[in-house]
């Protein structure tokens, strides 16, 4: 008797290689170290938020998210100029507002006529804010002390802000950061804060 061949279902098997294991830990731990890297930096440098209410129009609008740089006044004080997020009075159960920077620690405040004035200038010549119907607390002349900011909402006549007593002057204790970046929104654009 021959012997019977049949069909085979014999396998042959595969080698791995050890280039395309490497290749793919590679890949995995490439992933999970930008995924790691990521969140240290969210948590550690930076946060989101989002703006409430239209008192940054049109710089920014209800309901945009915007990135806030958390680790720059670590290094750097706020500067005239920058928008900042921060706890009025430092109270935590307040959202946070987002105003900006219009007079530092040293300089003296007053709103006359509608204007803004800061060391006896107007701060907002060539610029185009509104006049603005209330003075509030700068109606008389504010010596900014040290770590104390004085902050406007861009949309001057619809901003609750320094001039507020309820607000008033911001200490830097009480500033979370700086509004760095704007994620779209229904109105806003994509973009670096200016």
């Amino acid at each position: 008797m021959g012997k019977y061949k049949g069909l085979s279902f014999y396998k042959r098997k595969k080698k791995v290689s050890t280039n395309l294991v490497k290749e793919i830990f590679n890949w995995i731990f490439g992933i999970l170290a930008s995924i790691f890297l990521a969140y240290v930096i969210v948590y550690c440098v930076g946060m989101t938020t989002s703006v409430i209410g239209v008192s940054m129009e049109p710089s920014l609008y209800n309901g945009q998210t915007i990135f806030v740089n958390r680790f720059v006044y670590r290094l750097l004080t706020p500067k005239e100029g920058d928008v900042v997020v921060f706890l009025p009075n430092g109270n935590q159960n307040s959202h946070y507002y987002i105003k900006r920077v219009v007079a530092v620690p040293g300089d003296k405040v007053q709103i006359i006529d509608g204007i803004l004035y800061v060391n006896g200038t107007d701060a907002e010549a060539g610029e185009d804010y509104d006049k603005m119907a209330d003075a509030g607390i700068a109606f008389n002349e504010i010596t900014l002390q040290s770590g104390e900011y004085f902050v406007l909402g861009d949309n001057r006549n619809n901003s609750e802000d320094s001039r507020s007593a309820n607000i008033g002057v911001v200490n830097e204790e009480n500033i979370i950061g700086k509004a760095w970046f704007s994620l779209s929104g229904e109105e806003g654009n994509t973009g670096f804060i200016k």
